[in-house]
């Protein structure tokens, strides 16, 4: 039962940007897999072609890759009723350079690159429905980024409150650190000074 309650989240979320009948709706639900991840397994690796794209149902995924010195960094946090996914690498079928690892326990809906080409072959407004909620996220990303470039850390951790109020006490501050472009003791400097 639990598995058609989570379906609802992902149907409305699509409907945002689309509509679709009773059939298409069915179809849809029946292409989705249902996968749990505990704290720390990974989604996608890189190194590896990533196969399938998550609707986040439950918990926070993070984006992250490592830089030339071997340091870990985290580009992005996903959390509830978001798509996740190397885009980049998924569409071009190349090896991806990021990792998307589960911070908290995840229930994430799953659909694998066949399930993608049969909904898309089928469901004649799919790829205008994916299309907008692509773009949404590509627009979201930019605007999280954009800002961080030009800003001091505390501004930034003030900024990552106000967007993400929902997210600060469910990251570990290493990751937020790590997001943020300090260290976490800077970090733990900055939350005592507020």
């Amino acid at each position: 039962m639990t598995t058609f309650v989570t379906m609802d989240k992902l149907i409305n979320y699509l409907l945002e940007f689309g509509q679709l009948n009773q059939q298409q709706i069915d179809m849809i639900k029946r292409k989705a897999q249902v996968l749990e991840l505990k704290k720390g397994d990974y989604f996608s690796e890189a190194g590896k072609i990533p196969k399938q794209v998550a609707f986040i149902e439950e918990g926070i995924l993070r984006v992250c890759y490592y830089n030339s010195e071997g340091d870990e960094i985290t580009k992005y946090f996903v959390d509830e009723n978001n798509f996740a996914v190397d885009i980049n690498s998924f569409n071009q079928k190349i090896p991806s350079s990021e990792y998307v690892q589960a911070l908290t326990d995840c229930s994430l809906l799953v659909f694998s690159t066949e399930s993608l080409n049969d909904l898309s072959g089928t469901i004649i407004q799919w790829d205008g429905i994916i299309n907008k909620i692509t773009e949404k996220a590509l627009i979201e990303k930019v605007n999280k980024l954009s800002p961080m470039l030009a800003e001091d850390a505390t501004t930034r951790y003030l900024s990552f409150l106000e967007k993400f109020p929902n997210l600060a006490n469910r990251i570990p501050l290493s990751y937020l650190a790590s997001y943020l472009g300090i260290t976490q003791s800077s970090l733990s400097r900055i939350r005592k000074s507020i």
